[in-house]
């Protein structure tokens, strides 16, 4: 029997992803992807990933909207990923009330990482407890510390990486695959949600009662540390309240758009 070209990539997609010398990460990535995008369900697209990807699989969440989301189908499905949320030592006390009310709702503990205190001292020490605001470096170079570096030992060794972007939350984000070879951390990049809108994800978080943030009715669709996070104005994109002194242009904190750091200087 002869395979269609969407049978051969749907095959492809199937195998476990397991790096080795001879792996093709990015073609198998793009096979990921095909596979991702005939699925409609978030479920569904979950237990494809699961099935495709052999070794370690977190989830970051920032316990934002959309991340509520995705780690409500991960907790109902049962599926094994390792679930982690980066505390920056910044966070609004009501983005910490959420993770409380989401462990309790579901049962699961979401792993806590922490950035290492020796580094932020060091930060802190050089450019001042608010320097982040005194220069787009500062501000990065506190992003690096409090969540990019432990982004990357909390992704070390794991073969897959669930995130809860999407591609109308920035225009930055406009063609974010469904799946993609990170080659900084040599593993294949999740995107379950990538297609959803804002009435999507609106009507998935109330249909099944979803913990959300308070923060969000009140005017904070995308949320932060509380000293670099704002509400928005009608009108303004869903992210103008992140970093809100900086010039407009791709705004991010590194986490999504930086290759990994393997230095340990501030």
């Amino acid at each position: 029997m002869t395979l269609s070209p969407a049978d051969t990539r749907t095959a492809e997609a199937a195998r476990p992803v397991t790096p080795s010398a001879s792996f093709d990460g990015p073609a198998r990535a793009a096979a990921l992807d095909s596979t991702l995008a005939a699925a409609t369900m978030l479920k569904e697209r979950l237990h494809i990933i699961a099935n495709a990807i052999a070794g370690r699989v977190a989830f970051s969440t920032s316990l934002g909207f959309e991340d509520q989301a995705v780690f409500a189908a991960i907790a109902e499905t049962g599926l094994p990923f390792d679930v982690f949320t980066l505390d920056t030592g910044r966070h609004f006390s009501e983005t910490l009330e959420t993770l409380e009310a989401t462990e309790a709702r579901y049962g699961r503990r979401i792993r806590v990482v922490f950035p290492d205190a020796a580094e932020v001292e060091s930060l802190v020490a050089r450019d001042g407890i608010m320097g982040f605001r005194q220069a787009v470096e500062n501000r990065k170079a506190c992003c690096d510390i409090r969540k990019v570096r432990p982004l990357n030992r909390a992704l070390d060794g794991a073969a897959g990486w669930i995130t809860g972007i999407r591609r109308d939350q920035s225009a930055g984000r406009a063609h974010v695959p469904f799946a993609a070879w990170d080659a900084a951390h040599q593993l294949v990049k999740l995107n379950p949600i990538a297609d959803w809108s804002l009435e999507m994800l609106e009507a998935y978080v109330e249909s099944n009662e979803v913990p959300v943030n308070p923060l969000h009715a009140q005017g904070f669709p995308s949320i932060g540390c509380q000293p670099c996070t704002r509400a928005i104005r009608p009108g303004e994109d869903i992210r103008a309240g992140r970093w809100w002194w900086e010039n407009e242009d791709g705004k991010e904190c590194g986490l999504h758009n930086r290759p990994k750091s393997k230095d340990s200087a501030a």
